[in-house]
């Protein structure tokens, strides 16, 4: 079977880790063929004079579904990567080989101990379902095995591992959370032994580990069990110079997730969403959802946030773009999956990285951290994820929502 080739010319490419200038870029079938050069013979040619070519973008942070990934796509977002639910391994199927939707990869769900975090953002024996919507707790689970990993001791932690694993994770997760930036205080939480013993075991099996903490004190516990990537940023203080060093030190990378801690902090997606390239691709539930806010800790500051990734930055941490996007009720509200990270993207430029140190955190850089080896990156050999995009994102970073095509693994789907 003759596969088809398309040449995207006259492009500024972002390489995912530099610009390339008035480059060619072609695809063959599911492939980057090429990088620079001639147009192939019978090529299907596009002009991207005045646009730039992106890699697909990642979303580090999601909680998601099949129409979230479908949404996901519309706004250029290739992969998501999910926090906690349910599109392990062995749920996925009809998702991997589907170019009309984003592709995921997930924790499954993390391990926390009998009513923690996040079980008082729900009502009990709920949570997002697949569809997007909330469902029962023992409703909907698909085909596979779903792990509830409830732990309160080491042991447990650790014996919760192999069962994860088995049931499709792609990485693990731990929450520690005492519940007091939700306005639960009190949840019970992962003591550090038991983080600690569940990070070694991950480890010893060849896992990544990341964690959900949202105050300074979760954050030390968490990078003192040797985690590989933490999946917040504290919000509870301004930053020190000790608790950036231990990070910076650590190695771990940082997801900040400004749109969540923003969201908590009361603070809605009203003025984003105001964007016509936003507000034309969603429909009237995410809307509603978007100009919405979680506003569960309104005395926390915004520019401590900020000046806290301008921080990691500075010393040298990895940072990824993530939303923590879930379900469109407004009680999750400020977020919408997609156009989100496009609003990240925004945020990071405004805490002090350059548009193109922004677009790293969604593109090579959780490719390289999550070690997805085959996207991330405009190069020979690579997936075809790509967004073309009118404008000049590497200097205004909002250029990014000037989407013309989106391709999944070569599937062209044109967006203006």
């Amino acid at each position: 079977m003759t596969m088809t080739m398309t040449a995207i010319t006259h492009a500024r490419v972002f390489d995912g880790e530099r610009v390339l200038e008035d480059h060619t870029v072609v695809v063959r079938g599911t492939t980057i063929v090429a990088v620079g050069g001639a147009i192939p013979d019978g090529a299907k040619v596009i002009d991207a004079t005045g646009a730039t070519l992106l890699p697909g973008l990642i979303d580090s942070h999601v909680h998601t579904s099949v129409a979230g990934l479908a949404l996901a796509l519309r706004f250029g977002v290739t992969t998501e990567l999910e926090m906690q639910g349910t599109l392990t391994r062995s749920n996925r199927g009809e998702i991997t080989d589907n170019d009309n939707v984003a592709d995921v990869r997930s924790a499954g769900f993390g391990i926390t101990p009998p009513g923690g975090h996040p079980s008082e953002l729900f009502p009990p024996g709920r949570r997002p379902g697949h569809d997007g919507g909330v469902v029962d707790d023992d409703d909907e689970h698909g085909s596979g095995e779903i792990v509830m990993p409830f732990s309160t001791t080491p042991e447990e932690a650790v014996r919760y591992i192999p069962a994860l694993i088995a049931a499709g994770s792609d990485y693990i997760k731990f929450m520690i959370d005492d519940g007091s930036i939700e306005g639960s205080p009190g949840l019970p939480m992962l003591d550090a032994a038991t983080v600690a013993a569940g990070v070694t075991e991950a480890h010893r099996r060849g896992m990544l580990t990341v964690a959900h903490a949202l105050t300074v004190d979760a954050t030390r516990t968490a990078i003192e069990a040797g985690i590989d990537g933490l999946v917040h940023l504290f919000m509870d203080r301004p930053h020190t110079p000790a608790i950036i060093d231990l990070i910076a030190r650590s190695g771990a990378f940082v997801a900040p997730c400004v749109v969540l801690n923003s969201s908590m902090m009361g603070i809605t997606g009203e003025a984003f969403a105001a964007d016509p390239r936003v507000s034309s691709k969603l429909d009237p539930a995410w809307l509603a959802t978007l100009r919405s806010s979680y506003n569960r800790y309104p005395q926390g500051n915004l520019e401590d946030v900020l000046a806290s990734v301008k921080a990691l930055h500075e010393a040298g941490v990895d940072l990824l773009a993530g939303t923590d996007v879930a379900v469109p009720v407004p009680f999750l509200g400020g977020m919408a999956h997609g156009a989100s990270i496009h609003h990240e993207l925004q945020l990071l430029v405004r805490a002090g990285l350059t548009p193109v140190d922004a677009l790293r955190t969604a593109t090579s850089v959780p490719a390289r951290r999550f070690g997805l080896n085959d996207r991330g990156r405009i190069a020979e050999g690579l997936r075809a994820d790509l967004v073309l995009v009118d404008g000049d994102p590497t200097v205004t970073i909002s250029d990014t929502l000037n989407i013309t095509g989106v391709w999944r693994r070569g599937s062209h789907h044109e967006n203006r």
